[in-house]
């Protein structure tokens, strides 16, 4: 494959060897101060994005005070959703990947998914009346068997499903977006700004809003709603796209059609599904974790280990520190993937992670000690994920990018599907919480392996000084 003489995120020179330098990606090209402006708004909405995101670690606990159980925990805040993700993700891609318009291919679906995305939250928050009306409903209508409880979660289940559906878009294209308008050059810092100002998102939720989760329940969701939507109407505004060639023909065939070819490049090459298998473990990973508030909270179930019996607002407080601790690790990250290659610093980074896991599960026993191998857990995290976050746009195809990404994203929700149940039955068959820190080392260590036959494939397509990303088809 021949390459332009300068490659798109090139920094090239205005005038003569001494003058400005450009930044390009695509058709757009920065000067130093336009790029740094961009990078402001960009890093503007992905703290106002983790302020979204981190609500949806409250579905759990949403679903424990109507009186869920564990497994119906895990179905519903992972199973159910990760179901309608699964098959909704791919659409999402290929619309975003083939839409032209006065905006570009990105921008269009952030700014429409903004008003469904606030009014689901909204419902979320008001989970509690919205049963207790729905009880009474029914019971006018002569059905006197479904308690409020149940009925808040039913409600909360269908309006996670609604929230997922274009919370993809915000997901996805936004991600997109951060590689058509970041030059590669400064991707690895960027990201390494990108994931520190995330995590600041999430010491700020964790730290002042997780305690006043319970009390003041829809208050927090509007409030999260509204300010996220107000970000990203500013990003629509301040960030420009550029020009795209028009996309490829579609495949004939109509809607079958496109599902072949869709299959056939994204799930054919052994280098893309190797990396898909990275993304399924680690994505599994993270399901346990949605179960260590209880470890350190009350349980509040009859027959369980005792748990460290913090306050909601204590353990809030801890999860706070562990995102400070993470945000110089982002900081440093940003700039080693860039001298390193991410892909060595993603294996580096994915051993540690699992280490420090089995750590938690041993020598986790009261607040200072949660709070301690928590904190280097998510130290360890943060060098895997500031190199991850660089790597995708280093080993896929810009043309097939979102496409990729989508097809990455659904080996995750596979393993969003089946581990919630099988976490969620295993913890209540044991009766510990404890166990949540083993269950996310061993499937981050079967993620590891993966990684570290990722990592030997990249080397024989040329490693850090000669890969090209491989055809997909």
């Amino acid at each position: 494959m021949s390459l332009p003489a300068h490659p798109a995120g090139a920094a090239l020179p205005l005038s003569g060897a001494t003058g400005p330098r450009l930044y390009r990606v695509g058709t757009l090209t920065y000067t130093k101060g336009a790029l740094l402006q961009v990078v402001f708004w960009m890093l503007w909405g992905d703290f106002f994005f983790q302020l979204l995101e981190a609500m949806q670690t409250l579905t759990p606990l949403l679903l424990r005070w109507h009186g869920a159980s564990d497994t119906l925990i895990g179905l519903v805040g992972g199973t159910l959703s990760s179901i309608v993700a699964f098959f909704w993700y791919p659409v999402v891609a290929t619309q975003s990947d083939r839409h032209r318009g006065p905006l570009g291919r990105r921008r269009p679906f952030l700014l429409w998914c903004l008003p469904p995305v606030v009014l689901s939250l909204m419902l979320l928050g008001a989970a509690r009346p919205a049963g207790e009306r729905l009880q009474q409903l029914f019971a006018a209508c002569g059905v006197h068997t479904l308690s409020a409880a149940t009925c808040s979660i039913v409600w909360i289940s269908l309006f996670v499903v609604v929230f997922l559906l274009f919370n993809a878009y915000v997901v996805q294209v936004f991600a997109c977006l951060v590689v058509d308008v970041i030059p590669a050059e400064v991707i690895g810092k960027f990201t390494g700004l990108y994931r520190a100002v995330g995590a600041l998102g999430s010491l700020a939720f964790n730290r002042w809003a997780l305690g006043w989760a319970e009390a003041y329940t829809f208050h927090l969701y509007l409030l999260i709603g509204l300010l996220f939507a107000g970000a990203f109407v500013i990003i629509v505004w301040k960030v420009k796209e550029g020009t795209y060639p028009p996309p490829p023909p579609r495949a004939p065939g109509g809607a079958l059609g496109s599902i072949r070819e869709y299959l056939r490049t994204s799930f054919r090459h052994p280098f893309y599904l190797t990396n898909f298998v990275v993304t399924l473990f680690y994505w599994s990973s993270l399901v346990p974790l949605n179960y260590v508030v209880f470890f350190a909270t009350q349980a509040g179930k009859e027959g369980y280990a005792p748990t460290l019996g913090l306050s909601l607002q204590a353990f809030g407080e801890v999860k706070g520190w562990t995102f400070m601790v993470q945000i110089p690790v982002f900081f440093l990250v940003g700039f080693g993937v860039d001298y390193f290659h991410p892909m060595r610093v993603a294996v580096i980074g994915m051993a540690l992670t699992a280490a420090s896991y089995f750590c938690c599960f041993w020598f986790v026993h009261h607040q200072s000690s949660l709070l301690l191998w928590w904190s280097l857990n998510q130290v360890a995290i943060a060098v895997f994920l500031g190199a991850a976050s660089a790597l995708g746009p280093r080993l896929m195809p810009r043309e097939r990018y979102g496409q990729l990404i989508s097809a990455n994203l659904i080996f995750g929700m596979i393993g969003l599907i089946f581990a919630p149940p099988l976490v969620g039955g295993l913890l209540q068959r044991l009766g510990d919480y404890r166990y949540a820190f083993l269950l996310c080392s061993g499937l981050t260590f079967c993620s590891f392996l993966a990684l570290l036959a990722l990592q030997a494939q990249w080397k024989k397509l040329g490693g850090a000084d000669a890969y090209v990303p491989p055809d997909p088809g």
